[in-house]
């Protein structure tokens, strides 16, 4: 056990499972106690959604390390149900200092003049207005305590850089750079720091499924794993074909911790040089 975050309270949203799990517990890890907020369902049709029993897990992990936990089924989407998650939260835990955005869907790859509409408005719901929800509802807990705070939202390489036949997601990536640089401005007179984090391919459900291996493999028709494995590990500058969600994590502790107590306004790379590729 650590003190990076000891005594402070971290929202984190996507906390049923992969980078939002390991954000809470790693969080934890140093001190803080948790309002764990997730859909608990699917938000796209290829992949298993989390479920209740993974949120649950996720405070169990919490518990363990002797750190409390607020557990919340909650769609971002829905603003005024988010807001009363928060706003509970707060009440139980008393304050409010970090938030970790990291609820996200991923996308079923079409050229964008061929994308139906309802995927399109999906992916920019859940991936750019879910995240506003989350600040909206989260910053006047943070003002108020008048301790200052941070806010890491998760974005993606797709943040910097386009790819094709995904064009609602990179857009979405793309948005919340934006996002994160305004609220940087107008946070910054209350010592509130705003950053994004930005993964290559991360080993969870959100990769591992078949469209996603299509992406990839645009040249098969039935990718399987190895093939993905193969070709993700291309696009990377270092040798290993994606990373884990621990290492976003580790991003985002230092991002909350008073070792970055001047970044703000920042895009982090977490890609093992994807960007640069």
């Amino acid at each position: 056990m650590g003190t990076r975050v000891a005594g402070k309270v971290a929202l984190i949203t996507g906390a049923a499972r992969g980078i939002g799990r390991s954000n809470a517990v790693r969080l934890a890890e140093e001190g803080a106690d948790i309002i764990a907020l997730d859909i608990c369902r699917g938000t796209a049709d290829f992949y298993q959604g989390a479920t209740d029993d993974d949120l649950a897990e996720t405070g169990r992990e919490v518990e363990a390390l002797g750190r409390r936990v607020v557990a919340r089924r909650t769609d971002v989407r829905d603003f005024d149900a988010l807001k009363a998650a928060v706003d509970e939260g707060v009440a139980e835990l008393g304050r409010l200092d970090i938030v970790s955005a990291a609820a996200g869907m991923g996308a079923t790859p079409y050229p964008s003049h061929e994308l139906p509409e309802k995927l399109w408005q999906d992916m920019i719901d859940v991936n750019l207005t879910g995240v506003w929800h989350t600040t909206k509802a989260a910053i006047p807990h943070i003002i108020d305590g008048g301790r200052g705070g941070s806010i890491v939202i998760i974005s993606s390489v797709a943040g910097f850089r386009a790819f094709a036949t995904v064009g609602q997601y990179v857009t979405a990536k793309h948005g919340l750079v934006g996002l994160m640089r305004s609220l940087a401005l107008e946070l910054g007179p209350h010592s509130i720091r705003v950053n994004t984090v930005h993964p290559c391919q991360v080993d969870t459900d959100l990769i591992q499924n078949e469209p996603t291996y299509r992406v990839f493999r645009p040249d098969l028709a039935a990718p399987s794993k190895d093939d993905f494995r193969e070709a993700s590990k291309k696009t990377l500058v270092l040798p290993i074909p994606w990373i884990e969600p621990i290492d976003v994590s580790n991003a985002v502790l230092f991002l909350t911790s008073d070792e970055a107590r001047y970044i703000t306004g920042a895009t982090i790379a977490v890609d093992a040089g994807q960007s640069v590729k």
